[in-house]
């Protein structure tokens, strides 16, 4: 066709940028740029500390903060999750309207290549020569070939460049959105930090001997064989460990003289001030959330890569997540050990034990009853070490849980009041 030899050189039309591909890694690292970004201000952080202040170091009314704070900034951190989400979705939209204008750019180039050079050289008068006539029947030829597949890409183009500008103003209000998101975190997160430390002021006073018990756990972190043998051996040769192993086992032998609970539910879970388990962690199926808002990577039973199965769950948090206890009960060991790196471990009566590990802080101390909710520590902001059997090198935070019943590894799956890809407490 005439259309195709004609010169592209001739001033083409301004040419249409590359599509980026951005990877879910640009966006992690646009993500944990943004969150530096959020600083808060001093005025809120005087608030904050005033408000903390308010509480009177009252016990119950600290563990109700941090309990609601805990939930508050989890739903924030699904919410940024959900955002990001979008973000990429939007994101992936652009590099596609970008992809389709830069595969119609050579075409474009070439029609306005063909009208500038009609524009420089007009068609004769018919009544010249026959040649000047021929000449210009084959140029309405061509125009009748080239006009309708322009209007055709001329309406195309319009299409994808409102569709452009639409989807760039969408990711423009969606970043706003999650900068909003963002700051609310920062200002629950800094609540957080001040109510566990205003907690454990509290709980320092009641108890003065925690240093040496400290000192004795580190060393027991150390010496210990298993998992098996550090939990046994902390609630048999620790104070406050053996103190709340023995506390566990008075309150399932208590609730076990209460009539069963048919249908229980997380009603029984709302009061602040217990300072034993609401329920049976038997009964307890089926209603606890997981402890932190993430993605499921790997599942009780599963290969772990090792030859082996997985003894628990892992999963792919955000940085500086909020970790939170997922049932009542007692600290029985918060500290590092072997290759889980800093390990949480919660008696939750009749036997039962809730493992916890890969948190870049932890917030409780040996002894402590822990409520349902309650925040017991938070995630690194970039690597972190976790493993349930040996020791890989993450390159995002992962949570490990594990539950155990008299010692032995079992299937949490029951416990939780949810499931799927998409995790959240």
């Amino acid at each position: 066709m005439i259309l195709v030899a004609l010169p592209v050189s001739a001033q083409p039309g301004p040419e249409v940028a590359a599509p980026v591909e951005v990877d879910a890694a640009t966006r992690r690292g646009e993500l944990a740029r943004l969150q530096d970004e959020i600083k808060l201000s001093d005025e809120t952080v005087e608030r904050l500390q005033a408000e903390i202040r308010g509480l009177d170091a009252d016990r119950q009314k600290l563990r109700t903060q941090l309990v609601e704070t805990g939930a508050r900034a989890r739903d924030t951190e699904a919410k940024v999750a959900a955002a990001e989400a979008r973000l990429a979705a939007l994101t992936s939209s652009e590099n596609g309207i970008k992809t389709s204008l830069k595969a119609r750019q050579g075409v474009l180039i070439e029609v306005i290549a063909a009208l500038q050079r009609m524009g420089h050289h007009p068609p004769p008068a018919l009544l010249v020569r026959p040649e000047d006539a021929l000449e210009a029947v084959r140029t309405a030829m061509m125009l009748g070939a080239v006009l309708p597949q322009m209007r055709e890409q001329t309406q195309a183009l319009a299409t994808d460049l409102s569709e452009l500008a639409k989807v760039r103003a969408d990711i423009t209000a969606e970043r706003d959105s999650e900068k909003q998101a963002l700051l609310a975190l920062a200002e629950d997160r800094k609540r957080i930090d001040l109510l566990v430390e205003e907690r454990q002021k509290v709980l320092a006073q009641q108890e003065r001997s925690l240093v040496n018990e400290q000192v004795r756990t580190a060393t027991l972190g150390r010496d210990a064989a298993s998992l098996k043998d550090l939990i046994a051996r902390m609630e048999k040769e620790i104070t406050s460990a053996r103190k709340a192993a023995d506390q566990a086992a008075a309150s399932t032998a208590a609730l076990a003289k209460q009539p069963p609970v048919l249908r229980p539910s997380l009603a029984a879970l709302e009061n602040p001030g217990r300072l034993a388990p609401a329920l049976p962690f038997d009964q307890a199926k089926g209603l606890l959330t997981l402890p932190v808002t993430g993605s499921l990577l790997r599942t009780f039973g599963s290969d772990d890569g090792n030859g082996g199965q997985e003894k628990g769950l892992s999963l792919q948090t955000s940085g500086n997540a909020t970790v939170t206890a997922p049932c009542d009960g007692w600290v029985v060991y918060a500290g590092s050990f072997r290759s889980y790196g800093r390990l949480l471990i919660i008696n939750a009566g009749g036997g039962y034990h809730v493992v916890m590990a890969g948190m870049a802080r932890i917030n409780v101390n040996l002894g402590q009853f822990v409520l349902t909710g309650e925040p017991v520590g938070a995630m690194g902001a970039g690597e972190t070490k976790v493993a349930s059997t040996a020791a890989p090198v993450a390159t995002q935070s992962k949570l490990y849980i594990e539950f155990r019943k008299d010692g032995l590894s079992i299937d949490p799956t029951p416990w939780w009041a949810q499931q799927g890809e998409k995790a959240r407490g």
